[in-house]
């Protein structure tokens, strides 16, 4: 079979979830890792005829300047992930791909994400929207032609930006339109922006953060015009995904849940951004909603997310649920959910890529709601428990490996 070369596009390129993956698809590739933690290396996946890991190259946006390894290595000095011996066989390779890492956008990104803005990417400050939307494109389609790729797979994996205006995620592809052109600053958050510049390169979209990215009916519009597939939003990869699959429990053994406290600590840069109370908002709310729907009622619910610096990229979510049985009697479940960050993120990403990249082989556009169970808030699938949404990812498998 001849190979492929497929592109990768990361926006948040250096950051730590996107280094992890970089790391880890050049580990995979040397073989010096194994595939544990990757859905789309279980049984059932082999017969799609999935992207191999020398088959990807990378590139993408970041508003910071530094590079794959000194990222690698700070994860291995403050939070002892990796190895010296890991990293340092991949060096060359790490360093090729910091060549097709470009400045990204500061439209709309909010004051927080700002103020991590290196020299390059500071000289794009005063851009309109339309600007930003071109700039990147271009980035994106030269990356293309330049590494001569069959098609690029764009990531979201940057910091959670502020919520936009509530009027934003009602926007048609006209309204989109009229903002872009509008002598006004325009409206549009800075992972929309990316969105259209993927959509508009032709590639298909992948929002792994709460940021809004392409969850609007309008970029939906859109990327049925430009005929490609998109998904989000919001990697489920810890206390959430520990929700989607206890709360059908309480549900089906009709156990009253009265309320359910999840209190979540970290402190990698993502912490360090959610500590601003504007950026935090767009998370607390993708971690809250699911409770409702998956019981029918609403409990009384606190999450709380907090930065503490030590802990590096290492995260701890104690839950505290308190529920009535029999009798009225009430009764308690804890948990602590103690995971590497970027460990968690990275390899569900990776399966994000593979999928996303085996779907637009088929031609398909729009929303993929197959892979809802690898999102908080997934678009276009109103089912939230987990184990349902794996059920419709291997419907999907079944018919494909079929076709």
């Amino acid at each position: 079979m001849a190979k492929r070369k497929i592109g990768v596009w990361l926006i948040g390129a250096w950051g730590g979830v996107a280094t992890t993956v970089v790391v880890g698809l050049c580990a995979l590739r040397k073989g010096i890792s194994d595939t544990t933690g990757l859905v789309s290396a279980l049984p059932p996946f082999a017969s799609l005829d999935l992207a191999q890991w020398d088959e990807l190259v990378i590139g993408g946006h970041e508003i910071r300047e530094t590079t794959y390894s000194a990222e690698a290595q700070v994860l291995l000095e403050q939070s002892k992930v990796f190895n010296p011996q890991m990293l340092s066989s991949i060096g060359s390779q790490l360093a090729k791909f910091d060549k097709n890492v470009r400045p990204g956008t500061l439209v709309n990104v909010g004051a927080k994400i700002d103020s991590l803005a290196g020299p390059a990417a500071a000289k794009t400050r005063k851009e309109t929207a339309a600007q930003a939307v071109a700039r990147l494109a271009k980035d994106i389609s030269e990356f293309k032609t330049r590494e001569k790729l069959e098609r690029v797979i764009v990531v979201n994996v940057s910091s959670t930006e502020p919520p936009p205006p509530d009027e934003v995620r009602s926007w048609k592809w006209s309204d989109v339109q009229k903002s872009l052109s509008a002598k006004a600053p325009s409206l549009l958050p800075a992972s929309t922006i990316y969105a259209i510049a993927a959509m508009q390169s032709g590639c298909p979209f992948v929002n792994f953060t709460p940021s809004i990215g392409s969850d609007l009916p309008g970029l939906d519009e859109y990327a049925r015009q430009q005929n490609v597939v998109h998904v989000g939003r919001d990697g489920k990869t810890g206390e959430t995904l520990m929700k989607a699959v206890l709360a059908p429990m309480f549900a089906a053994r009709n156990l009253k849940v009265m309320s359910w406290v999840g209190h979540n600590i970290f402190g990698n840069l993502d912490g360090k951004v959610l500590d601003d109370p504007v950026n935090k908002a767009n998370k607390v709310k993708s971690k809250d909603h699911l409770l409702t729907e998956i019981l029918g009622y609403k409990p009384q619910t606190l999450v709380s997310i907090e930065y503490i610096e030590s802990l590096g990229d290492w995260k701890t979510a104690w839950d505290h649920i308190h529920y009535q049985g029999f009798l009225g009697t009430p009764m308690v479940l804890q948990f602590i959910w103690q995971g590497c960050d970027s460990l968690l993120a990275a390899p569900l990403v990776i399966d994000l890529i593979r999928l996303t990249e085996r779907e637009a082989r088929r031609g398909t556009s729009g929303l993929m709601p197959h892979l809802a169970s690898f999102f908080k808030s997934p678009m276009g699938n109103d089912e939230p428990a987990f184990a349902y949404q794996f059920q419709q990812l291997m419907q999907w498998v079944e018919q494909v490996s079929h076709e």
